[in-house]
């Protein structure tokens, strides 16, 4: 059964309510202020004290619902329509005492109808359309009639007010529709990014679920690795050189098995919610160091542009991964020593990892980790989309540029751990 429509609150009832209410006080004093100077400047004998008096009344309401909705979370559709129904009947009560009908004002009597039916249930407008006819319809009949002798200077002033509403009416319509279709332009523009972010998503479980699968196939063929490397490593007639390199292969398979061993952990029981709080500089020299094991030969350097103690930072798997990519993706393009920068503010961390190769190709730069690439002789081009992914998945951002100065910047900024 559907919800009725005065049992749903919603958000965006209640910021068109405060539109509605900020909106008032401006025709407030565009009414006053005709009340006030009209009979002079026109010549027109208004009965300012009941025009007045409707007026303050109105402002009152206005003051009181502002007041009552500063506290609020959300607004009810039945609200907001009551509001524009209090609108129909003061703009009817102003008119009833300055011409009824032959009053061109009786127009303004539309724009609640507008806004009606830009955001209210069907049935709320049907009903606030239905209001709007009535009064309308009874203005023709019961109103108090302006004394003005002269019929021809009666139906001049009647054509300008009919031209002056005009021109109010086309500016209100036109910012009301203006401002709808942007509203309507965002929404789709945050539709198709959030679908788009659904998609990587599931495309980076996908993959998570084959990563699990592959490290548990590949224990079985890295111990049989590892045996016998351990079987060569002991053989008596190995030279000094062989003998240097089956220990680097026996220490690579080590990196292998334990790189493994963690994925299999972190698929499994291993909850990423309660990761260990670390300095941000000591946990990224921790991380480098377990980089240079699987790529000795590799230089790096790590510079700390802060002084004073460094904020802590979640252990967090997912950027562990992220900041790996990031290396061998430098390392992969040049043998000069990669420059690691870390900094922070009181609201970010950012970690730069610069290079001093090529720098990114322009498809990089326009993809920026957005989907996967073509697989190629270094790998298999999606690591650069999961980095991407577990970064924004932790609230950062991934930043790809060329520095004037030659090479590639991959910069990684994260909210700081509140304290």
């Amino acid at each position: 059964m559907p919800a009725l429509p005065c049992t749903v609150r919603t958000p965006d009832h209640l910021a068109s309510l405060r539109r509605l209410v900020a909106t008032r006080w401006a025709v407030f004093a565009l009414l006053t202020l005709f009340v006030v100077l009209g009979p002079g400047l026109l010549d027109v004998p208004l009965p300012r004290l009941p025009l007045l008096a409707v007026i303050a009344i109105a402002a009152l309401f206005n003051a009181i619902t502002r007041w009552r909705l500063a506290a609020a979370a959300s607004a009810s559709p039945c609200e907001l329509a009551s509001q524009l129904l209090f609108d129909i009947g003061v703009m009817g009560a102003l008119v009833f005492f300055s011409g009824g009908a032959t009053n061109p004002l009786v127009s303004l009597l539309l724009p609640p109808v507008a806004i009606a039916a830009l955001t209210l249930p069907g049935r709320l407008v049907a009903l606030i359309c239905g209001v709007a006819i009535a009064a309308y319809s009874l203005l023709m009949v019961y109103y108090l009639p302006l004394p003005i002798a002269d019929a021809s200077r009666a139906t001049r002033l009647h054509l300008v007010g009919m031209w002056l509403i005009f021109v109010v009416s086309a500016v209100m319509i036109a910012a009301i529709i203006v401002r709808v279709t942007g509203l309507i332009r965002l929404r789709d523009a945050e539709l198709a990014t959030a679908r788009e972010q659904a998609l990587r998503d599931e495309r980076v479980m996908a993959m998570g679920t084959l990563a699990a699968g592959a490290a548990h196939e590949l224990g079985t063929p890295l111990a049989t690795m590892a045996l016998l490397a351990g079987e060569l490593a002991r053989a008596p007639e190995l030279s000094e050189p062989l003998r240097e390199d089956v220990a680097l292969l026996r220490q690579q398979i080590g990196v292998c098995k334990e790189i493994i061993t963690s994925l299999s952990r972190r698929a499994g029981a291993e909850r990423l919610e309660n990761a260990p709080l670390q300095p941000v500089d000591r946990w990224l020299e921790l991380l480098r160091q377990h980089w240079h094991a699987a790529r000795p030969q590799v230089g790096s350097r790590l510079v700390v542009a802060n002084d004073g103690s460094a904020p802590d930072i979640v252990a967090d798997p997912r950027l562990e991964q992220a900041v790996l990519n990031l290396l061998n993706n430098a390392a992969n393009v040049t043998a000069c020593p990669l420059q690691i920068r870390l900094a922070w503010c009181s609201r970010d961390v950012c970690i730069d990892i610069r290079d001093c190769g090529p720098g990114f190709p322009a498809e990089v730069l326009e993809l920026a980790g957005q989907a996967t690439f073509p697989a190629h002789e270094r790998g298999s081009g999606i690591g650069l989309m999961l980095t991407r992914s577990a970064i924004e998945q932790l609230g950062g951002t991934l930043t790809l540029s060329n520095p004037d100065e030659g090479g590639a910047l991959a910069r990684i900024e994260l909210p700081r751990n509140p304290t």
